[in-house]
This record gives C-alpha cells, sequence and structure tokens, in this order.
C-alpha cells in the first residue's frame, strides 16, 4: 500500500513518524510542508483538507484515507502492519508506554512547538531570552518527569522498554533533538541520554534524523 508522509524536516512529532515507519521497515513518499515559508504552508486550503487544525504529520494511505496525531499514526501503524511490535502485549504494559509517550508528546511537545513560541514572541512580546527560558523550564520539567519514571521500571533495559525500541522510544529521541537545540545537555538525565544513544546507534533513527531529510536547511 503506498503511503504518503506530509511532514517537516525538524517537527518532533513529523520525527516519531518517520523512526517508526522505519522501525516496520515501510517505504513511504517524503511530502514536505514548510512550517514557515509563505506563511506556513500547514494553513494553506490544500492542507487544511487534510489536517484541519493545520498541524502535521499527516499519513494519507492509497485509499484516500488520512491519519492526523502522531501518536495515532503510530498505534496505528503498530496495529495494520507486520514487523517490529511498537507497543507491548500486556495490557499494564501498553499503559506505561503510552504515558511515557504522552509525557513528551501531551506535556513538553504542546508548550514549545512552533505556533507557541510564534504566539510568545508575536501577541504575547516576550524577547529572545524570555522565550528561551520558557522552553527550558517546560523542557526541564519534562525530562524530570521521564526521567523518574524511567527510573521506577521494574527491570533496567537498553530502551525505554525492553531490547526492542518502541513508541517510547519514537518520542524521546525528537524530544531529546529539540532540548539540545535549545542548549538543554540531556546527559543531565542519565537514563534518557543512555537510551537516546542506544537509539542513534540504529538505522531506522538515523535515517529519521532531520538533517537526513530532503527539505532539511
Amino acid at each position: 500500500m503506498r503511503l504518503d508522509l506530509h511532514n517537516y524536516f525538524r517537527s518532533s512529532s513529523s520525527y516519531r513518524v518517520r523512526i517508526a515507519l522505519g522501525l516496520k521497515g515501510l517505504d513511504y513518499n517524503y511530502l514536505p510542508v514548510h512550517l514557515n515559508r509563505n506563511g506556513g504552508e500547514q494553513f494553506s486550503h490544500a492542507f487544511r483538507a487534510l489536517s484541519p487544525d493545520a498541524v502535521v504529520p499527516v499519513l494519507a494511505l492509497e485509499d484516500g484515507t488520512t491519519l492526523i496525531q502522531s501518536l495515532a499514526i503510530i498505534e496505528w501503524l503498530d496495529e495494520t502492519r507486520p514487523g517490529a511490535k511498537l507497543l507491548p502485549s500486556s495490557p499494564n504494559e501498553r499503559a506505561w508506554v503510552r504515558a511515557l509517550s504522552q509525557t513528551v508528546a501531551c506535556e513538553i511537545h504542546p508548550l514549545n512547538n512552533l505556533r507557541v513560541l510564534k504566539y510568545l514572541t508575536g501577541e504575547l512580546g516576550l524577547d529572545e531570552a524570555r522565550k528561551t527560558a520558557w522552553i527550558r523550564h517546560w523542557t526541564e520539567g519534562g525530562l524530570n518527569a521521564a526521567e523518574a519514571m524511567l527510573a521506577r521500571r521494574t527491570q533496567t533495559s537498553t530502551f525505554c522498554h525492553g531490547e526492542q525500541p518502541g513508541m517510547g522510544d519514537c518520542c524521546l529521541v525528537p524530544q531529546a533533538f529539540n532540548a539540545g537545540r535549545f542548549g538543554i545537555d540531556i546527559k543531565a538525565w542519565p537514563l534518557i541520554a543512555g537510551i537516546v544513544a542506544a537509539c542513534e546507534r540504529l538505522p531506522a533513527f538515523a535515517d529519521a534524523h532531520p538533517s537526513r531529510q530532503p527539505d532539511a536547511e
């Protein structure tokens, strides 16, 4: 089945889905949506027809179905496509992985994504120093929570959950990349740093890195 991924190279939610597609060994067509050019291509009528809230990524299927929201896309891939499992089989373990994933995707990322930062510096008039302080506050608090969750695991593992990467890792690695962009050293969170290092040695993560995408700047 043909898969078209509408995404932006530096979007962490897009980055998550690229990793998941790589872990599943799936080919896809990369369709860039530039979030800054011409006022933001995501606000065009054509893109809003795919994504009503004007956010990337969108995964478009051959039958005309469009899937939005990165965690929903990742779970759909896990439920419908063979290959590596991105969520564990146990309901309790699945709930834990979802909670860790949402700590990143729902608690850290929304407060630091592009549209929020533009509102802070535009409508609210924050300068760059105060914007950076905002980013660091919410990122560091979220990483503290994620580190604490990882510390409470019953068994130490190479990845977020077990010895194979899954949805938690798909979320954690892009967030670590974003932290680095704003001068936050993830070595302050040793469990997270170790997981990120293990992930970055794998082709699915390396190939999904923003610097390796066709629209990278």
